[in-house]
C-alpha cells in the first residue's frame, strides 16, 4: 500500500475543483492510496479501517475472501472511508481515464459523509487515529489477560447493534438526553399531545397562533402566548410544576445499563472488561450512519460520478469504456435490490421533479395521466432540492417520500413472488404487483433495522437481568439466541431472561385476502409470547400464557 504518485494526485486535484464548481463540500484535504486487491482483501473484515482492533474473526473473514478470490479473482477498483482527512483506496491496475471517474465518485461519497445529518457526531473525528488508540489498548490488555480479551469482543460485538444510536446523535444538536424541556417545549410536545390528546389540526392552529404572537409581539410574544394558555388550560401551570420537579432521568441503551450495573464487571479485577465493551460500542455507533443511508450514499457518489465524468474532457476516448463500466454499477436487477441502480434514479427523479415544480399542491391534485406527464413549471429548482435531501434524510425517508407511483412505472420497476412449479421441480419468479406502496415496503424490508429490545426495570428481580423485546413483526434469528445470551449472563454476572416473539409451531395460519396485484392469498403468522432463561450457561424456553 502506497500513496498515489504526483501525477495522479495532480488529477485528483482538478476533479476537485470540478466537484467544487459543481457545488459539492468537503474538506480539500484527502488521502489517496493504491493497493493491490489483496490488500483490499485483508482490509475489508476491518471495514477498511487499516488501524483498527485485531480480532480473530477478521483473520477468519480475510481467509475466506482469499479462498473466494482465488475462485472468482474480481477488480473492486475504489473503497472510501469517513475520517479526517477523508482516506480512500484506489486498485493497483487502474487506467487514468478510469481514476478520474472513481475520484468522483470518492467525492460524492465525502461530501455525504461530510454533510449529511446521521453523520454529525463523525464531522469533526479523525477515525483511524482514535482506532489507532484503541487497538494499542486492546493490545496491551491482551498481554496482560490473554485470550479473555477476545471473549470480551466477542460478547460486546453480540450487542453492538444495541447502542442507542440516535440517542448519541442528539447531542449533536444541542439536545442532552434527559435534558428536562422548556416551558414551551412541554406544552407542546407533552401537554398537548399526551395529556389532552388534541387533534392535529387543533395542534397546527395552536403553532400557528404562537408564531403569530411572536411575529407581532417579538420578544414579549411567548409571554402573551402563555397568559391566554393559563386561561384556556387553568391546570397548564400545577402540571409544568410537578414535571419539573421529577428528577432527570437519563436514558441508558443495553450496553450502557449493563456497564453501570453489573456487580461483575465492577468489581475491581474485571474493570479492564468495561474499556473494551465501550471501544465495541464506539465503534459501532462510528458506523451506524452509513448502515442507515446506504442507499442514498451509493446513488448520491453514482449521481455525481456520471454528471461530472460525462462533462470532464478525459472521458474523450474513453466513452464506450465508461458506458459499460457505468452500466455495470448502475443496471436495475429484476429481482433483489442494488443501492447504487436505486440510489442514482431517485436522485435524478427528484432532480427532474424539482425543475418541473412538481412538488406543489397544484400537480397532487391533478388525477389525468396526460395533465401529469406534460405538468412543467420550470422552476429549475432540482439540484437545490437533491441538496436538500441529501442532508437530511436516511435510507427510510429516502424510499418513503421519494419513490411514489410515477417513478414505479417509470422505471417498470415491480415485486417479485416465489412459488414451486410443481411439473418441473423448480422455483419460480414471477410479477406479483406494481404498486409502489408494496414496493417501497419491499425495499424498506431490506433496510437496517436492529431489534427494539429495552431493559425491563420493573421486572428485575434478585439480580435478574430482564430483556424485553418490542415485537415489531420481525422475529430474532433463533440461532444466534443460545451464543448471545451465553455473554450476556457473562458481562452481568448473574441470570439473564428475553421475552420476545415467535411463530406458533403448531398453530393453524389464518388467511385472508391479498392486497397484491395478483390476488393471491396471504398467510397470517400467529405469534406467541416466549421466555429465555440463560441460567448456569444453560439455556431454557417456556411459551408465555
Amino acid at each position: 500500500m502506497e500513496l498515489v504518485d504526483q501525477k495522479t494526485k495532480g488529477i485528483m486535484e482538478g476533479c476537485k475543483e470540478r466537484a467544487y464548481d459543481a457545488g459539492l463540500t468537503f474538506d480539500k484535504e484527502t488521502l489517496e492510496y493504491i493497493v493491490t486487491n489483496r490488500d483490499l482483501i485483508e482490509l475489508t473484515p476491518k471495514y477498511m479501517i487499516p488501524t483498527l482492533y485485531d480480532y480473530w474473526v477478521h483473520d477468519v473473514e480475510v481467509l475466506k475472501e482469499k479462498g473466494r478470490y482465488e475462485l472468482y479473482p474480481n477488480n473492486p477498483y475504489e473503497t472510501v472511508i469517513n475520517t479526517r482527512p477523508a482516506i480512500s483506496f484506489y486498485n493497483d491496475n487502474n487506467p487514468d481515464w478510469m481514476n478520474v471517474m472513481i475520484f468522483y465518485h470518492v467525492l460524492g461519497h465525502i461530501d455525504f459523509f461530510q454533510n449529511n445529518i446521521l453523520f454529525q457526531n463523525t464531522w469533526d473525528l479523525d477515525f483511524t487515529g482514535q482506532a489507532l488508540s484503541d487497538k494499542r489498548i486492546i493490545t496491551n490488555l491482551r498481554s496482560e489477560k490473554g485470550h479473555w480479551v477476545d471473549y470480551i469482543i466477542e460478547f460486546a460485538r453480540a450487542i453492538d447493534n444495541m447502542a442507542d444510536y440516535h440517542t448519541e446523535l442528539a447531542k449533536y444538536d444541542g439536545v442532552t438526553p434527559g435534558q428536562r424541556l422548556s416551558r414551551l417545549d412541554y406544552y407542546f410536545d407533552i401537554f398537548l399531545q399526551k395529556e389532552k390528546g388534541i387533534p392535529l389540526t387543533e395542534y397546527v392552529k395552536e403553532i400557528e397562533r404562537y408564531n403569530g404572537y411572536i411575529k407581532e409581539i417579538g420578544d414579549n410574544g411567548e409571554q402573551r402566548f402563555f397568559l391566554d394558555v393559563n386561561t384556556k388550560y387553568p391546570e397548564f401551570c400545577s402540571l409544568f410544576e410537578r414535571y419539573t420537579s421529577k428528577p432527570v432521568e437519563t436514558k441508558l441503551d443495553l450496553i450502557q445499563y449493563i456497564m453501570k450495573n453489573s456487580e461483575f464487571l465492577n468489581k475491581d479485577k474485571n474493570r479492564w472488561m468495561k474499556t473494551i465493551i465501550e471501544i465495541a460500542r464506539k465503534t459501532s455507533l462510528f458506523f451506524q450512519p452509513q448502515i442507515r443511508t446506504k442507499i442514498m450514499n451509493e446513488g448520491w457518489a453514482s449521481y455525481w460520478h456520471e454528471k461530472l465524468f460525462l462533462s470532464d474532457d478525459r472521458i474523450i476516448g474513453h466513452e464506450a469504456d465508461f458506458a459499460r463500466l457505468h452500466a455495470g454499477i448502475a443496471s436495475l436487477p429484476r429481482v433483489g435490490l442494488n443501492p447504487y441502480a436505486l440510489g442514482i434514479r431517485v436522485f435524478q427523479y427528484i432532480e427532474s421533479m424539482g425543475d418541473k415544480g412538481r412538488y406543489s399542491k397544484a400537480y397532487e391534485m391533478l388525477l389525468g395521466t396526460k395533465e401529469r406527464d406534460s405538468f412543467d413549471q420550470n422552476e429549475n429548482r432540482g439540484i437545490e432540492r437533491i441538496f436538500e435531501v441529501r442532508k437530511n434524510s436516511s435510507d427510510f425517508l429516502f424510499i418513503e417520500n421519494y419513490i411514489d407511483q410515477d417513478f414505479v412505472n417509470k422505471h417498470h420497476l415491480f415485486v417479485t413472488g416465489k412459488r414451486i412449479n410443481q411439473e418441473r421441480m423448480v422455483w419460480e419468479y414471477y410479477v406479483k404487483s406494481r404498486n409502489a406502496g408494496e414496493y417501497k415496503d419491499m425495499i424498506k424490508d431490506q433496510l437496517y433495522h436492529p431489534p427494539d429490545i429495552f431493559v425491563d426495570t420493573q421486572r428485575n428481580a434478585n439480580n435478574v437481568l430482564y430483556l424485553n423485546h418490542r415485537f415489531e413483526g420481525k422475529p430474532l434469528v433463533n440461532e444466534y439466541i443460545s451464543n448471545v445470551m451465553i455473554g450476556l449472563e457473562y458481562l452481568w454476572g448473574a441470570t439473564v431472561q428475553l421475552e420476545t416473539s415467535e411463530v406458533e409451531k403448531n398453530g393453524v395460519s389464518r388467511r385472508f385476502p391479498g392486497k397484491g396485484d395478483d390476488g393471491d392469498a396471504k398467510n397470517e403468522l400467529q405469534w406467541q409470547r416466549v421466555l429465555y432463561t440463560m441460567k448456569d450457561n444453560k439455556l431454557s424456553r417456556k411459551v408465555l400464557a
